[in-house]
């Protein structure tokens, strides 16, 4: 509270050191409130499920999907790497791995019509002069917003409801998606994209992110590795829509199997 903008694109989610840490804050920060019309009522009626609880449960036997590319977008050879080797990881904790791609439509058209308009929406109170002291990239997505039809923004929406279906239809077989959660590896802090690549905006290098922005779906992204140059790397844990406990299980039993060593500074 107060609602964003970008409406259901939109998430709360924590950021910790730890898993454990993790499913304490999901615990208390997802507490429902009635000023906030999309939260699920409370299953016990006395507040919000315990992301404790379960926690150490592990993955055996659990059916788990590998997309290392999601539909064929391009991955740096380092990410490339230390993500299937953290894949495979799952199978010495008993769980069956397969590489396959869901079968999803198209999801950068809808994700930008549906987060420029939010973003058109955001900047629409504001004055140039105002404008003048924000984020270029975020005035320049508003203009292209603002411009966004209402045929245009209704065709995002049931696009949107197409990969949603996909996907629900996709964890019917999957207990699980891992996949990168970025293509290339970390790099300078307060840039839009890499000096050095061929992005053009951020979601060129975000193709593994939006797509559960879109679908709603629960998404945790655990450490897997550094790049040669000290880079951090992140596997992304994917779950069925609602199921953030199962998805929070799985990264805290790949936390458990590979601890992750913060480097020396």
């Amino acid at each position: 509270y107060p609602a964003s903008p970008f409406g259901t694109l939109a998430h709360v989610g924590p950021m910790t050191r730890t898993v454990a840490d993790a499913a304490l804050m999901l615990t208390v920060i997802a507490e429902p409130d009635v000023r906030d019309w999309y939260a699920l009522p409370s299953e016990t009626g006395h507040g919000a499920a315990d992301y404790t609880h379960g926690l150490e449960r592990g993955v055996e036997g659990f059916r788990i999907a590998f997309s290392p590319t999601l539909g064929g977008h391009r991955v740096d050879p380092e990410v490339a790497k230390l993500v299937a080797a953290a894949a495979r990881r799952f199978e010495d904790l008993g769980a069956h791995v397969e590489e396959v791609d869901p079968d999803l439509p198209d999801c950068a058209a809808p994700f930008r019509t549906h987060w420029f308009a939010g973003a058109a929406n955001l900047l629409a109170a504001f004055d140039r002069k105002a404008k003048a002291m924000m984020d270029p990239g975020l005035v320049e997505i508003a203009a292209e917003g603002a411009r966004i039809g209402l045929l245009e923004y209704l065709g995002a929406v049931k696009q949107r409801e197409a990969i949603g279906l996909a996907m629900n239809l996709f964890h019917e077989t999957y207990d699980l998606l891992l996949t990168p959660t970025l293509p290339i590896p970390a790099f300078a802090a307060g840039l839009e994209r890499p000096k050095d690549g061929d992005q053009e905006r951020w979601t060129d290098w975000t193709p593994f992110s939006y797509p559960f922005n879109l679908t709603r779906q629960p998404a945790a992204s655990v450490p897997c590795g550094l790049t040669a140059d000290g880079l951090p790397v992140g596997l992304q844990i994917v779950g069925p829509l609602y199921r953030d406990a199962k998805v929070l299980r799985a990264a805290r039993a790949f936390e458990s199997a590979a601890p992750f060593a913060l480097p020396q500074l």
